[in-house]
């Protein structure tokens, strides 16, 4: 496979710099993006020649257009887009605060979306690329404390779906990929509500549950490995629609979906009711 450039969001910690270590070791050239760039400083020092810093920040459209704007123009385009950063939020819906959860969709949902419309004009010409969205098994099992961020994830589910639908005859692949725990220092970052003691026994035993210091129990996942998955998919051109990660992942989307379906097969009945007689 020749050299690819690849445009990774979020790539100062966690999966972003995993993934564009992993890009490098492959021989491609990595432009990174971070709200701060400075913290890109180490990986251009490693490679400076093979590496672009950007400044970005995914609630700020213009900063968006400018950073794809430069890779873009870079080395002739962008053939793989990782959309990676995002904000993690822990609240039960009710502790939720109007600002955090704008926050929240605005990196997560309205951010991506702009990142991936900068980038289909130049993939769309070329008639070739990959869009990868790092969704997360919370972008189909909700849980309680993370109602937020599992609608946000949910949203992009739903994004991805229909752009893989739009764009597979133009010659460019999607696929959604859906990690479990991880340990990519996110939860250490997560914005916080403040609680209501009412929501105890529910959403604040999973956000608990959920700490930096207790990451071995529920972050068993290595980001290295997953980034290196995803090297071999875009290599291989042979890519899944989406793709849980992690054995938790992919347990509890399993009964998750045997779930839904039992549901909606109990009240078939009822759903085939509703038309004119």
């Amino acid at each position: 496979m020749s050299t690819q450039t690849w445009f990774i969001t979020g790539a100062s910690s966690g999966l972003g710099a995993s993934t564009a270590n992993a890009a490098l070791r492959a021989g491609h050239r990595v432009a990174v993006t971070a709200r701060d760039n400075a913290r890109l400083a180490k990986l251009v020092e490693s490679h400076p020649d093979s590496v672009l810093p950007l400044s970005m920040d995914l609630t700020n459209p213009s900063e968006i257009k400018a950073a794809v704007a430069a890779a873009e123009g870079w080395h002739g385009g962008i053939d793989v887009l990782v959309n990676n950063a995002a904000i993690g939020y822990k609240a039960a819906i009710e502790e939720g605060e109007e600002h955090t959860i704008r926050a929240l969709f605005d990196a997560n949902v309205f951010g991506v979306a702009s990142t991936i419309r900068a980038a289909l004009s130049g993939m769309r010409a070329r008639a070739s690329g990959t869009i990868i969205n790092i969704s997360s098994l919370s972008g189909v099992v909700s849980m309680p404390g993370l109602g937020y961020y599992s609608a946000s994830k949910h949203a992009l589910e739903g994004l991805t779906d229909a752009l893989r639908a739009e764009v597979a005859p133009l010659g460019i692949k999607v696929v959604s990929i859906e990690p479990g725990g991880f340990r990519t220092g996110m939860a250490g970052r997560n914005l916080q509500s403040p609680r209501i003691d009412a929501y105890g026994p529910t959403a604040h035993a999973i956000m608990d549950f959920l700490r930096v210091d207790n990451q071995h129990e529920y972050a068993p996942g290595d980001p290295d490995r997953m980034a290196q998955i995803l090297m071999d998919l875009v290599k291989s051109g042979d890519m899944p629609e989406r793709l849980s990660m992690g054995a938790d992942s992919w347990t509890a989307i399993m009964g998750k979906l045997d779930a839904l379906r039992a549901e909606y097969e109990k009240w078939k009945d009822v759903s085939y009711s509703t038309y004119f007689s």
